[in-house]
């Protein structure tokens, strides 16, 4: 269902006694930001914008890392319950265990979303554009003489960029988590689910 006692628990585990994890997850990425914020403004000095320029580069890297690693070591937090070192270690173990390394490294998901954010902003955006082309009153306020059209669509763009890329991102978490589900349960989605546990073998 909709609302089904599992993923009533995974929601109250993951607002209350596991969101200690969580936060911890977003604070190594929020510190390796702000160290990569203090490289970039380095590299404005003269001296040492070699060493800067490599560590910014650096930087860079592990956070990326990081929060690959943070995707997946949510998912068993809110899962299971787990602290988030405990969760980040179990979770790369399965797909160790499993030999799905080399397929979530592959995994295309997030691309196939942010195409579908950039279409629907696109579209967002072209409303956007017609709504002020056939209204000129809608962006009077700005003082625009010929770019209201330019500027709606922008605006509008990025509202509905942002929007459906929130929307994205919980579509995003439910694929990651159906994955690492299947990945530890396959037997008992076999069992429970045959169709659907056939379609996701295939």
């Amino acid at each position: 269902g909709c609302w089904s006692t599992a993923l009533r628990d995974s929601f109250c585990r993951a607002t209350t006694y596991s969101f200690g994890s969580i936060c911890m997850g977003s604070l190594l990425v929020a510190v390796i930001q702000a160290l990569e914020a203090l490289a970039r403004r380095a590299r404005q000095n003269e001296d040492g914008q070699l060493l800067a320029c490599l560590l910014e580069c650096i930087l860079s890297c592990i956070r990326d890392l990081v929060e690959y690693f943070n995707k997946w070591a949510y998912v068993y937090v809110g899962l299971y319950g787990f602290g988030y070192i405990e969760a980040g270690r179990n979770v790369i173990q399965l797909f160790q265990q499993k030999g799905w390394t080399v397929l979530i490294t592959d995994d295309l998901n997030d691309r196939v979303l942010l195409m579908m954010s950039l279409g629907i902003g696109a579209l967002t955006g072209i409303v956007g554009a017609v709504a002020t082309m056939a209204n000129q009153n809608l962006l009077a306020d700005l003082d625009l003489e010929g770019g209201a059209g330019g500027v709606a669509f922008f605006i509008c763009f990025f509202v509905g960029l942002v929007f459906s890329s929130i929307l994205m991102s919980v579509v995003g978490s439910a694929v990651d988590t159906v994955i690492v589900c299947f990945a530890e349960s396959p037997n008992e989605f076999e069992a429970n689910h045959p169709s659907l546990s056939g379609e996701m073998r295939s």
